[in-house]
């Protein structure tokens, strides 16, 4: 038989990333960060609302943007570019504290400060998911030679991406112990040629930060992840937020705040990526929205980046009914902060048995992690499934090895998740 025509050299040589594996419905999921009890009931309404022949339609995206404007308006207190009357704008929230929480205000867009920056429809880019948009984004700006530059360990699949467009890869450790955030080594490959270089040398084409990072957790600050952008204007800056719910390590509040540095006069109306031209923020309604089957992902940042990333996307990536669900779950805010507020108790609850226990462990951001059995982690692994639970092995991955990444829950899915963890590690409970 004649053999099949090859793929490109990147793509013949390439390991695809691992994605969750068949079979997990009907077990506690605790492997790949989703949310774990389901959508809002409304959003399931409007799901069912769905008239049968929309189903022959081509999906329509008219006013999601908008949806996505407003919604960050009632996180970080922003005016946003005059949404139309048929999208229902929720009130605006005060200023993000330094804890990451809103304080509730009352009020309409309307009765807000005018002298804020501007996010406007064309700087929010729609996407299957945030993976489509980390695959659009390399295809738009890698090509081969140019360096990606991320940490280590992170989101592993950041590295097929890159590796598709040939680029080459520097990631940098984290430092230890802790797992701090290398920003004096991040800035110095953003701007510092190495001492062998010869005058062809570039900054990194993409510069990629996960924050809070996954599997790490690392927080990076809001000021830093800016600080890094203003210094290497050449790069772009993608900054993946899928986690930023559960400790609000935002860049957007900064951004949206009036008189901040993108709009140092307060001028009504300026737009919040000026100062930042080079900066892209990914957001997802996965892990707190309860989606993650429907796929649906933000891109947001200045609107000719938009438009690059957006151009190699198909017309019609996202489909009717993750439009309907996106729509649904952007006006339901409450669901989300009391889904999340239930995550952050369960964290410090399991936290305080893992303590007590002398289990090894790191917790910082996001709704996730790391745990180190004693004994071996592939038969702690394995232990968990045959008792219906789910975690994800970091095996093999660079600081990590031997540890277990736990997903987050409710209190009653981390009291379930601990007592058979205890029998599997043969700890006292």
């Amino acid at each position: 038989m004649p053999a099949s025509p090859p793929a490109r050299s990147e793509v013949e040589s390439l390991q695809a990333y691992s994605a969750p594996l068949e079979g997990r419905r009907g077990l506690l999921r605790l492997d790949f960060n989703e949310n774990t009890v389901g959508p809002s009931p409304r959003v399931v309404e409007a799901i069912r609302a769905i008239p049968a022949d929309h189903y022959a339609i081509y999906p329509e995206y008219d006013g999601l943007r908008e949806a996505v404007l407003a919604s960050l308006a009632d996180m970080a207190g922003a005016v946003v570019a005059a949404p139309p009357a048929t999208v229902p704008v929720p009130p605006v929230g005060a200023a993000i504290r330094t804890d990451g929480v809103p304080a509730p205000v009352t009020g309409s867009l309307s009765q807000q400060p005018a002298r804020r920056p501007c996010l406007r429809i064309e700087q929010v880019g729609l996407f299957n998911g945030v993976d489509a948009a980390i695959h659009a984004l390399f295809q738009a700006y890698g090509a081969p030679g140019d360096r990606l530059l991320t940490t280590s360990p992170t989101f592993g699949y950041y590295t097929p991406c890159a590796l598709m467009q040939g680029m080459v890869i520097e990631a940098i450790p984290y430092r230890m112990p802790g797992f701090a955030f290398p920003f004096e080594e991040i800035l110095a490959a953003l701007t510092t040629p190495p001492a062998e270089a010869d005058g062809s040398w570039c900054p990194p084409r993409l510069l990629l930060l996960c924050n809070p990072n996954n599997p790490t957790g690392t927080r990076l600050a809001p000021e830093a992840v800016l600080a890094l952008a203003a210094a290497a204007p050449h790069t772009l800056v993608v900054v993946d937020e899928l986690y930023e719910a559960f400790t609000g390590d935002s860049v957007l509040p900064l951004l949206l705040a009036p008189g901040g540095k993108q709009d140092p006069e307060g001028t009504a109306g300026a737009d919040p990526f000026a100062a930042y031209p080079n900066l892209l923020v990914l957001r997802s309604l996965s892990k707190t929205a309860g989606i993650a089957g429907l796929r649906i992902g933000f891109a947001i940042g200045a609107a000719a980046v938009v438009d690059r990333v957006s151009r190699v996307t198909g017309p019609y990536d996202i489909n009717s009914f993750a439009v309907t669900a996106a729509f649904a779950a952007l006006a339901d805010q409450a669901y989300v902060d009391t889904y999340v507020a239930e995550v952050l108790a369960a964290r410090q609850w399991l936290v305080e048995r893992l303590v007590a226990a002398g289990v090894r462990h790191h917790v910082d951001g996001g709704n996730y992690l790391l745990i180190w059995p004693q004994r071996p982690a592939a038969e702690v692994d394995q232990a968990l499934r045959e008792a219906g639970i789910l975690v994800r092995s970091m095996a093999g991955k660079p600081l990590i090895d031997g540890s277990l990444r736990v997903s987050l829950g409710t209190l009653e899915q981390m009291g379930r998740f601990w007592e058979a963890f205890a029998l599997c590690d043969a700890r006292p409970v």
